[in-house]
């Protein structure tokens, strides 16, 4: 908390300022996505007021507004929906524990400094799985805005639900849901613009604009009330308790942490990932920095944090920070008050939310995730990769068919073995000297200039035991032409080379020796060539070690003519 050491009056200010302003955003958000997740609305503010604090204390980003986010709550309800039934007490023990073990498991990532290993969800198949949870969020909702019946974890079980349950629709439900989502949809392109035309600071027309759930929160809520539409068969958030549950430790049931533990891994991921992409866009904006490992510990805390006070996981949200960062926040003090502000509206303001219709907490969720479906990339990804699009592509259709936990699987696997086959299917190419120059580049793109006893192989990727083969067969297929005496092996893009790498270079090594053909290597990179010196490959190579490849070529063409 270095930043406390300068905090102000004029800090404190502008802190409370954007506090007030993401409060407002927040409550309605907090409210859906706790339904979301099928837990009780005033579940979502539990969740969003300690989170907030223990973020403060140990995260290192000045403006991320920590709480539920879309996708981490529909990861809580499939993984939590598959061991308790939803409204049940052990669903809300299930949620609760889910969050303490992604607490504890983004803080024993943070210990041991492994932010690395987010690295493992690659950006496509982040956007796929992102794309494809979008939607099967708004699928999801449906079924609040006709008022019926429906459920499911899959789009087929989605859509089939809501297939035997549409004639059951309630047309004021759907009214309402429909305005409402009209309303929102214009909010997000059409405010802003007609409030700057009223004459109103381009920053305050945005914060305005993104305030507009709030706005559709209290104008239904007081449409619903007035028009007495509940009895209609609109159906309302009714009863919400009042007050703070005490923090407590729940009873640690090792069977369904058990079951429990997987989900609870790939939601710290999911989140951890969410949360610093966030926050180096923001911190970006004002020249600071963002510090991963202390990112895992903020967000480790935010979420035992949510556990003891009985909400659910949760992470950075990308648009109540950016509201949060264009409101003036400057420290993690504004996320302090807006806990507390939160905490202030449990205890003595839920009853204001008593005939908030359901119907516009599904729009909100609804507009807010449509955003965040961005299919037109899985193109520009197949463009420019065809193995990181089909990566990209097969996260989505597993999400959609099989569910959010077996999509983001089969995307990391799926990556990992994309990045296994580019690594084992390396480029190597003979280059030779570009007239004038002391360049070198392929042979097979560039009209270049190449000695007739001398093979000159560059090899581009990390030398080890998954391609240690193809360099062996392409200098053996080079070494069958007549005249070669001399092969170079230019290590410019070799950045390491393990123990079945320097076993190969030793046979090759030995099998040109038999041959009569020195074997020399240039460009080799400082922590290779401290590796090698650990070896008997120095001693044993038949040619030499060049600094560079030119310098190479030039020794080995004096050799060639004192031979002569």
């Amino acid at each position: 908390m270095d930043w406390i050491r300068n905090y102000n009056g004029q800090l404190a200010k502008q802190d409370l300022l954007a506090s007030l302003i993401v409060t407002v955003m927040l409550i309605p958000q907090s409210l859906a996505y706790a339904m979301l997740a099928g837990l009780p609305a005033q579940v979502g503010l539990y969740a969003s007021i300690l989170p907030l604090m223990a973020y403060a204390a140990l995260g290192s980003s000045m403006t991320l507004a920590v709480g539920p986010v879309a996708v981490v709550s529909l990861m809580t309800a499939a993984s939590v929906g598959a061991v308790a039934t939803a409204g049940t007490d052990q669903y809300l023990a299930a949620a609760v524990l889910l969050a303490l073990m992604s607490g504890a498991f983004l803080l024993l990532l943070g210990l041991v400094r492994g932010g690395f290993l987010a690295n493992l969800l690659s950006h496509p198949v982040i956007s796929g799985f992102i794309s494809a949870s979008a939607i099967l969020i708004a699928a999801s909702q449906l079924r609040h805005i006709f008022g019926i019946e429906g459920g499911g974890h899959t789009l087929i079980e989605i859509l089939n639900s809501l297939a035997k349950n549409l004639p059951n629709w309630q047309g004021y439900t759907l009214g309402l849901g429909l305005a409402c989502l009209a309303f929102l949809f214009w909010v997000r392109k059409g405010l802003k613009p007609l409030l700057v035309q009223l004459g109103i600071k381009n920053s305050l027309a945005d914060i305005l604009a993104k305030m507009g759930p709030m706005f559709a929160v209290i104008a239904s809520t007081l449409w619903v009330a007035m028009a007495e539409w509940n009895s209609n068969g609109v159906a309302i958030v009714g009863d919400l308790p009042a007050g703070l549950p005490t923090p407590s430790m729940p009873e640690l049931d090792l069977s369904l942490a058990k079951e429990l533990w997987p989900a609870a891994v790939l939601i710290s991921l999911v989140g951890f990932v969410e949360s610093v992409s966030v926050g180096h866009t923001l911190a970006a904006k004002r020249r600071q920095k963002i510090q991963p490992n202390r990112e895992l510990l903020g967000l480790g805390a935010a979420n035992i944090a949510s556990g003891l006070g009985g909400g659910f996981p949760v992470t950075g949200g990308f648009s109540r920070s950016v509201v949060n960062y264009d409101a003036g926040a400057q420290t993690p003090m504004a996320g302090v008050f807006t806990g507390v502000l939160i905490a202030v509206t449990a205890l003595y303001f839920t009853g204001a939310f008593y005939y908030l219709p359901k119907v516009v907490l599904a729009a909100t969720v609804i507009v807010a995730v449509i955003s965040l479906a961005d299919f037109g990339a899985v193109f520009n990804v197949f463009r420019y990769s065809k193995s990181d699009g089909m990566a990209m592509l097969l996260t989505i259709v597993v999400v959609l068919a099989g569910g959010v936990e077996a999509g983001i699987l089969v995307g990391v696997v799926c990556s990992i073995l994309c990045l296994l086959a580019n690594i084992g299917q390396p480029h190597i190419a003979e280059i030779g000297r570009i007239e004038g120059t002391e360049h070198f580049r392929n042979v097979m793109r560039y009209d270049v200039e190449c000695e007739n006893c001398v093979a000159a192989i560059r090899f581009d990727e990390r030398l080890h035991f998954l391609n240690a083969h193809r360099l062996e067969e392409s200098i053996g297929a080079i070494i069958e032409r007549p005249g070669i005496q001399h092969v170079i092996l230019h290590c410019g893009g070799i950045n390491h080379i393990d123990a079945s790498g320097l076993d190969a270079l030793i046979e090759i090594n030995h099998r040109l020796e038999q041959l009569g053909i020195k074997f020399h290597l240039s460009e080799v990179k400082g922590p290779v060539t401290d590796q090698l010196v650990k070896s008997e490959l120095p001693q044993r190579l038949t040619g030499e070690i060049h600094l560079s490849h030119h310098q190479a070529t030039c020794a080995i063409g004096k050799s060639a003519t004192l031979a002569t």
